[in-house]
């Protein structure tokens, strides 16, 4: 037995030995892979060549993998959509960091040098925003306006507003991150008109991530979309301002040593474009915002991000009429006219402030402790009153069917504080990425209603009571709700290779409890990710999982009225969190034509299960919620785009999307408020010929099916539809100055310019009347008449541009 023993400890004690023989022989090579901007490639192979060691790039571009020491060898880096490269190494004998740049593959054309794109393996798209600037936009170069076209399976059929439906869900149901950290909107705003600015700089943003469903565990609990924002980390001074009739901002980066700062500041003034809306009277909106996102390094392994926001919009207005026309057919014609007295005056206040302290414990694991803290204060005032008549038209004879008198008064004051903290964690080893993350949030608010409308038709006060003046509207509390939840994920990437193609799965799950109503929820969530072997320019993606969305206000509030109408909001302490489970399916397929051009065809097909719903309705871009878990329903459609270079050395796109979106309300199936059969979005740019490319236009067209409405006191049960929502926008721009001209003169101050553009747009060149929302007044007969709200007319907007 002994002999035995002696034998099998050689035998171990040789393994050992062998083992750390060979790894004492061994070097790591590691490094990042990124694109000629800088910012990283991930799933790309980096491996020894004429041999299968190696390794792919993370999210973040990284890369790790060891090998024995050598007099030389040569590392092969690769990815499609990029140039292969290789680096050779020398005198190998110590650990290697190979930080690599790949130039994006390129095809040559006599007129423009074109460039591939990246491959998707998850549900998460990257737009490219850089001609955002230069778009035609209404809201004045918003990222958002950017993604209702470019994203896939966004809709959107009001040009003043920066919110936007996917997939059958209201605005709600989006979240929006800047830098890993949700960020708010102001909770009273309830027209486009009032909505000012978005939290979102253009000018300060690095990447926009958007996936339209089935993302992953790391993101909060939404049924719908997610938006995720990059700032940037300047690595020299820049910066640049933009101005136009619609507003202005300027920004201005810098970095030293190491410390780094974008700051920015934006102004917007929309009085010319509301002046084309049927309402005339003094229109003052303004709205400014200012941010800052800064950066210190304390060590290589420690370092700080602040990012801060102060934004403050006010709306001031005075009507004096509107004169509204709508209906096609003879005798089926209409008009409203409308005389009034008053003012409105409502102000949005918002702070908003984090920071985030990261910590890289390896050179694939860190760790970071975000905090953050968002107020609003928010005042809605208006005293209106007005008079009106309804007639039916024939030619240029107009019979009055209904007359009236309405006063409208409202008192409102909204105070919201959210606080978070969390600690997040990432770490990554052989072919996995695990996150990590463990929070709270505290939330106040306070909510001061004080708003009634009287309603005369034809001298009698609505509704009718023979012993006392009754209002039409009462509605007056006072409710302060203070909560906390709790939250947290964790998520595993896991990628490979093997003669089938490349693999991409996360998998993760996404916990969080709510003290209000004592809900636990819990929400799995997985996406396959493939591109073959055989052919690349395929990539296909299923994604599916659990979406909660817990309530966060207004959606567990209930109107109690008593015997003389006057209305109360209690909040319901039954309510749920509503729940959609996601399946989509999609593909990506890149391939060439027009002369060579690349273009990549984007399907996605997709199916939403939808429980516990809280029903609403739209009101411009308000939602207002019954307050309960009543209905059930679902979505369903597929959403396709071509992505292209329709002209060479542009960026355009088609989209086309079909959808169903139905719920059960009392046993009845109905439309859901955001439910679109069809959506067509095309953006097309193009250069003048004989300009050297200085003159650009820019089409961008929107033609969606109409949204579904409901009567007053049955809201909830759509009857009919708004007309199709028909929208052409175009720009040109002229490249006044760019880098290329400061070799054709020497001034000092010319060399500090990176371009200068000049540019005209017209808003709504067709001059279509698009409908937003309805008003609804009385006739003789003592019938709800439904009054189309327009949207704004065709405006002319000029802008410049100036980048240094």
């Amino acid at each position: 037995m002994y002999p035995v023993i002696m034998k099998f400890r050689l035998i171990l004690a040789l393994c050992f030995a062998g083992y750390f023989s060979v790894f004492a022989q061994s070097v790591k090579i590691s490094g990042v892979v990124s694109d000629p901007t800088g910012l990283p490639i991930e799933l790309a192979t980096v491996q020894v060549k004429s041999s299968m060691n190696g390794a792919m790039t993370d999210e973040k571009g990284r890369y790790a993998f060891s090998v024995g020491k050598s007099d030389s060898l040569t590392v092969v880096f690769s990815c499609l959509g990029y140039s292969a490269m290789e680096v050779k190494i020398t005198d190998l004998t110590e650990d290697r960091v190979l930080n690599v740049r790949m130039r994006a593959r390129s095809y040559e054309l006599e007129t423009a040098v074109v460039t591939a794109s990246r491959i998707q393996t998850n549900t998460m798209e990257r737009i490219n925003q850089g001609q955002g600037r230069l778009s035609v936009d209404a809201t004045g170069g918003s990222i958002e306006s950017f993604v209702m076209t470019a994203g896939t399976g966004v809709s959107s059929t009001n040009e003043l507003s920066t919110q936007y439906s996917v997939r059958g869900g209201n605005y709600n149901e989006n979240i929006v991150y800047v830098n890993g950290i949700e960020v708010y909107r102001p909770l009273l705003v309830r027209s486009g008109q009032q909505e000012g600015l978005s939290f979102i700089n253009p000018d300060l943003t690095e990447a926009v991530h958007f996936s339209s469903g089935g993302f992953d565990a790391r993101y909060g609990d939404k049924m719908s979309s997610v938006l995720d924002i990059l700032y940037k980390k300047p690595d020299k001074l820049e910066g640049g301002f933009m101005g136009s009739m619609l507003g202005g901002s300027a920004y201005l980066g810098s970095a030293s040593g190491k410390f780094t700062q974008i700051t920015g500041i934006r102004y917007k003034r929309g009085t010319t474009l509301l002046n084309t809306l049927d309402t005339k009277g003094d229109y003052n909106p303004t709205a400014i915002d200012v941010q800052t996102y800064m950066t210190y390094a304390f060590t290589p392994k420690w370092n700080l991000n602040l990012l801060g926001n102060y934004s403050e919009n006010s709306y001031d207005f005075n009507p004096g009429n509107r004169e509204t026309s709508w209906g096609a057919g003879l005798g089926d014609r209409r008009k409203f006219k409308a005389y009034f007295d008053g003012m409105e005056r409502d102000r949005f206040r918002t702070l908003f402030g984090a920071a985030t302290l990261k910590h890289n414990l390896a050179e694939n694991a860190e760790i970071a402790l975000q905090v953050s803290g968002f107020q609003s204060q928010e005042e809605e005032a208006y005293d209106i009153t007005g008079e009106y008549w309804l007639s039916n038209v024939a030619g240029e004879e107009e019979d009055v069917i209904g007359t009236g008198l309405f006063h409208r008064h409202a008192r409102n004051r909204l105070y919201a504080k959210v606080l978070n903290a969390s600690l997040v964690g990432t770490v990554g080893f052989n072919q996995h990425t695990v996150r990590g993350s463990f929070g709270v949030q505290q939330e106040t608010i306070r909510d001061r209603i004080g708003e009634w409308e009287l309603q005369d038709s034809v001298g009698y006060s609505l509704p009718y009571n023979e012993e006392a003046l009754q209002m039409f509207s009462n509605l007056f509390t006072d409710n302060q709700l203070q909560s906390t939840r709790i939250f947290g994920y964790v998520q595993d990437t896991y990628k490979f290779r093997n003669d089938a193609g490349l693999f991409s799965l996360i998998a993760g799950i996404r916990g969080s409890y709510w003290n209000y109503n004592r809900e636990f929820i819990f929400s799995p969530r997985a996406s396959l990710g493939f591109v073959p072997s055989r052919n690349q320019h395929f990539t296909f993606r299923f994604a599916t999982g659990l979406y909660y969305q817990p309530p966060f206000y207004k959606e567990f509030r209930i109107i109690e009225s008593d015997e003389n109408g006057n209305g109360k909001i209690v909040f319901n302490q039954d309510i749920r969190s509503q729940r959609s489970i996601h399946f989509v399916l999609g593909s990506d397929y890149q391939f060439k034509m027009m002369d060579g051009r690349p273009f990549k065809l984007t399907t996605e097909l997709y199916y939403k299960k939808l429980d516990d719903l809280i029903p609403y309705t739209l009101d411009n871009v308000r939602v207002l919620y019954q307050g309960e878990n009543i209905s059930d329903g679902y979505a369903v459609g597929i959403d396709t785009k071509l992505f292209g270079e329709m002209v060479p050395g542009t960026d355009s796109w088609l989209g086309f999307s079909l959808m169903q979106a139905k719920q059960n309300i009392d046993g009845q199936s109905v439309p859901m408020p955001t439910d679109q059969r069809y959506n067509i979005t095309f953006y097309f740019t193009d250069y003048m010929p004989g300009t050297d490319k200085r003159l650009q236009a820019n089409l961008r067209m929107i033609w969606a099916q109409g949204l579904p409405f409901g009567i007053p006191n049955d809201s909830y049960i759509p009857v009919f539809r708004a007309p199709t929502y028909r929208r052409v926008d175009f720009g040109m721009s002229y490249h006044l100055w760019r880098e290329a001209d400061h070799y054709r003169r020497g001034s000092n101050f010319w060399n500090n310019i990176k371009n200068i553009w000049l540019g005209v747009d017209v808003f709504n060149l067709l001059d279509i009347k698009n409908v937003v929302s309805y008003s609804w007044f009385n006739d003789t007969k003592g019938h709800s008449n439904a009054v189309p709200d327009y949207l704004t007319g065709r405006q002319t907007n000029i802008k410049c541009i100036v980048e240094f």
